[in-house]
């Protein structure tokens, strides 16, 4: 789980780095949006895996 995480944490800074910065001005808000839909999912799985007793990594 924290692999796929991590994987959508890079495709929302991509998404972010592209649509916040004026290249994809049209898909700005969609940008916003899935970076923080990514960025919560990485910090549940972060959560759930220190819950579990595991290191971060």
């Amino acid at each position: 789980m924290l692999g796929w995480a991590l994987t959508f944490l890079i495709v929302a800074l991509i998404a972010a780095a592209l649509g916040f910065t004026g290249i994809a001005g049209a898909a700005s808000s969609i940008a916003q949006i899935l970076f923080v839909v990514f960025l919560v999912l990485f910090l549940v799985a972060m959560v759930a895996r220190a819950v579990q007793g595991r290191p971060p990594v």
